[in-house]
């Protein structure tokens, strides 16, 4: 039988023969894991207060969606007035500015939006107008404020473009679109548009039996819209993509023509199961 001594250092061996094994992983920290994407939210922060000549207040603030493909500016404010009980609602329009490192990258009128450029330092300004419900606040100025976004910017999933950009007056121009989806989400619908200036004489057509120039007017009214065109895509496909061709005759008078694609996202469904892409701009000498 063996003594207690023995028994010990048999026990002890045993004990590090685990931690032999597991020793040498110590060494290796365990690799951190992939930060979850961030979901949809609404930042904000204070842009500045405007005062007026009898007590009157309106704090204002200036917020941006995160986590969305769309950077979307609101300007909400709280409205007081010295001496007076109250609660009121504010309405708050005007216009804004986004600018990055100095530069300057759009400006809209509230509530507005433009495609998120990616994560950064944006200085975000808006001239206002701010007034109450009901009324005893009508205030107009000028804030600003500084929002730090760090949502990386989403990988596109659809693409259009044209094999030429330019078109001339008194002629007709032959142009291809090319409608590509990069992502396997969604599915292989989407809906090509096209429109020129209203008023300038430009004519858009196609043989393409996918497309159609709209209606317009009350039914039975058989008025279609010349300088536009809609066109249903149903068959886009990552590797396979569509082709549309147009002709777009412009007279003495120049117009641009401008293009959209929508298209559905994987969201069951949801009554926002889609988006919306602008495709190239023509120009016209």
């Amino acid at each position: 039988m063996p003594t207690r001594p023995t028994i010990l250092r048999t026990l002890a061996g045993a004990a590090l023969l685990p931690l032999a094994l597991v020793t040498p992983a110590w060494g290796h920290p365990a690799a951190a894991p992939a930060p979850a994407p961030e979901s949809p939210a609404t930042l904000c922060a204070t842009a500045g207060v405007l005062h007026g000549a009898h007590g009157e207040e309106a704090q204002v603030s200036l917020c941006t969606d995160t986590g969305s493909p769309r950077l979307t500016i609101t300007a909400p404010a709280t409205c007081r007035r010295a001496g007076v009980r109250v609660r009121y609602a504010c309405r708050t329009e005007g216009t804004w500015t986004v600018r990055r490192a100095g530069k300057t990258l759009d400006t809209g009128t509230l509530p507005g939006s433009r495609m998120y450029p990616g994560p950064g330092t944006y200085d975000i300004s808006a001239t206002v107008r701010v007034r109450s419900t009901p009324s005893g606040v009508d205030l107009k100025g000028t804030v600003q404020t500084t929002l730090s976004l760090t949502t990386p910017k989403a990988q596109p999933t659809h693409a259009v473009t044209v094999d030429r950009t330019t078109l001339r007056r008194n002629a007709t121009t032959t142009l291809t679109y090319t409608v590509r989806r990069d992502s396997d989400q969604g599915d292989g619908n989407a809906r090509l548009g096209l429109i020129g200036e209203e008023g300038t004489g430009v004519r858009i057509a196609t043989a393409d039996r996918r497309c159609v120039n709209p209606l317009v007017g009350r039914y039975p009214a058989k008025t279609r819209l010349a300088h536009s065109v809609d066109c249903a895509l149903t068959e886009l496909q990552p590797g396979h993509p569509e082709k549309v061709t147009v002709r777009i005759t412009v007279g003495a008078k120049c117009s641009t023509v401008v293009s959209k694609l929508g298209y559905w996202l994987p969201k069951g469904q949801a009554l926002e199961t889609g988006g919306m892409l602008a495709g190239p701009t023509l120009t016209c000498r």
